[in-house]
């Protein structure tokens, strides 16, 4: 159980380095460094020599190629690889204990991201698509840190009043991770460049709800952008509403073993929504906006945690 726990932790820590790395790969715009999947340019490790790289142009001349994009891509796979690996250890290893079914769900799982991951290059990142990959690798990480936990034997305090108030933070939290996802797959992050109005307003009357959501294959054009910015900023203010609540009710009514994990979750969120206005008065820097990924995915995390200790004991 010992090797299982370390292997988890291992795994849980390199696929939050991974969802990190996604989404700076996806904000400094290398998403498709590589016009091929699984390789790159048909080869697995990208060579530097000029001469290669002619032969490489000639077979795929309707591409420019990047090398310091394809790297960044190709390091996202290398390490996406690893983890894929280290999860069928992990199912391998823990199939015959009480929680190999939830293993067997997580490596399945991977396989749908490597799916997802092949989608979003050739369907040239495709909006539905990248939010998608992006809900599959939190998913992936909130799970195995589920089972990390179990495997450490963490001990449970249960409080019958606080999960159905973490579940809804956590339900509100992942709505509004979906919506930063379609805000930055769909090029919207600045599509309101002031703060706290938009354009000089409170409610832009050029927003449009119907083009922002209703239509998700088509383009949206400046409009969609904005009201998806705003549906993002509503979602900020609810989602800093109900973890505040859900972190000061775990304060006031839980167990003591609780209050560090509630104090992290507290710091998390107002950390999250600094820097999200910060993203905007500085106008997206990729090392901010990859922080503001990382934090999303620590206060997932930190709701897993809290939701783990509370459970009832089997």
């Amino acid at each position: 159980m010992q090797l299982l726990s370390g292997l988890a932790w291992l795994t849980t820590a390199l696929t939050l380095c991974l969802v990190v790395l996604g989404a700076y790969v996806r904000l400094s715009d290398a998403g498709l460094g590589c016009p091929d999947w699984p390789g790159c340019y048909g080869e697995l490790v990208l060579p530097n020599d000029a001469v290669a790289l002619r032969d490489i142009q000639t077979r795929y001349p309707e591409v420019a190629i990047n090398t310091v994009k394809a790297h960044k891509e190709m390091a996202h796979r290398y390490l996406a690889a690893v983890v894929g690996l280290l999860v069928l250890m992990l199912t391998v290893l823990g199939f015959r204990t009480r929680h190999g079914w939830l293993c067997a769900g997580v490596l399945g799982l991977v396989v749908l991201q490597a799916l997802l991951g092949r989608w979003t290059v050739t369907l040239l990142l495709e909006p539905l698509i990248v939010v998608a990959h992006l809900l599959g690798g939190l998913t992936i990480l909130c799970l195995l840190c589920w089972l990390a936990l179990a495997w450490s034997r963490h001990p449970t305090v249960p409080a019958p009043g606080l999960p159905p108030w973490l579940y809804a933070a956590a339900v509100v939290l992942c709505i509004q991770v979906a919506l930063g996802g379609w805000t930055s797959a769909n090029h919207a992050g600045l599509a309101c460049p002031d703060f706290p109005a938009c354009r000089g307003q409170w409610w832009p009357p050029a927003a449009d709800f119907r083009q922002a959501f209703l239509h998700p294959y088509t383009a949206p054009q400046d409009g969609g952008r904005i009201a998806i910015h705003l549906a993002h900023r509503l979602g900020a203010i609810l989602t800093l509403l109900a973890l505040s609540a859900a972190a000061l009710l775990t304060l006031l009514t839980g167990p003591t073993a609780l209050r560090i994990w509630a104090w992290g979750l507290l710091a998390l969120v107002y950390a999250q929504a600094g820097l999200g206005i910060a993203n905007v008065l500085l106008r997206l820097p990729i090392p901010a906006a990859a922080v503001h990924n990382l934090l999303a995915a620590l206060l997932l995390l930190a709701l897993t945690v809290l939701l783990y200790c509370t459970r009832r004991p089997a």
